[in-house]
């Protein structure tokens, strides 16, 4: 009997076994081996360093001249010499000591300039470079080229300054004095400033704005007012 009930006990147990459902627990894959350590790559250093607070990005395109003799060894309009076989340029409104780089349209070379210079004083004409900027971008036989300047860095400071609106420029005082007169009665406040080179031209600037913006309104206006499209244009004052 002992037997019959084993046999019976294990029938049950294989028959409730018999209807349960398979499940199947998937093997989860082995881990990979370790391969070797990935070094990461060098920071590269900014194109342009940051701006101080208050500048933005600034990028112009025209018209490069270059300029040596007889500037060369005299003063430039920060105060320091001008020395032509440095990496230094002439901008009419970025402020001194700010960096750019100047890419050449047409042969895509580019030279890293600081602005320590007035100028050009020529209407159309964006940067004058040194003679050693010229050069490098082999504009010197040209004496121009069709060139991009973007703004690298901005100066750490900004020295005080006002914006003017140049009118025109001329070897005879007496002709820069009439139109300065004229442009007094009309727009309030003018003047004239002397640029020094191989010849002596006097220059006449208009209004005295706080903002290069309210400058290039000024000129904008002087330029409807007088039917001439391209004899104003907007000049930094540093000695104020």
């Amino acid at each position: 009997m002992r037997n019959v009930g084993i046999v019976i006990a294990l029938t049950v147990l294989l028959s409730a076994c018999a209807h349960k459902k398979s499940v199947s627990i998937p093997i989860p894959p082995p881990a990979p081996a370790p391969g070797p350590a990935t070094v990461p790559a060098p920071a590269t250093a900014p194109t342009a360093p940051p701006a101080i607070a208050g500048q933005s990005a600034y990028t112009e395109t025209g018209i490069a001249s270059w300029y040596g003799h007889p500037y060369h060894g005299r003063a430039a309009a920060n105060g320091e010499i001008y020395d032509m076989e440095t990496m230094v340029a002439a901008h009419r409104t970025l402020p001194f000591n700010t960096w750019v780089r100047v890419f050449d349209e047409d042969n895509n070379k580019s030279v890293d300039l600081r602005i320590i210079d007035r100028g050009p004083f020529v209407d159309g004409r964006i940067i004058d470079l040194s003679h050693a900027a010229a050069e490098a971008l082999d504009m010197v036989g040209p004496g121009t080229a069709h060139v991009r300047v973007d703004v690298l860095r901005w100066p750490d400071t900004l020295e005080a300054s006002l914006f003017a609106v140049q009118v025109g420029l001329f070897r005879d005082r007496h002709n820069a004095e009439r139109l300065r007169q004229q442009m007094e009665s009309r727009y309030g406040a003018a003047r004239l400033i002397l640029r020094e080179g191989d010849q002596e031209r006097w220059c006449v600037l208009v209004g005295s704005q706080t903002t290069e913006i309210q400058a290039r309104a000024l000129a904008q206006r002087i330029r409807q007012e007088s039917g001439e499209k391209s004899s104003a244009f907007v000049v930094r004052v540093d000695s104020i």
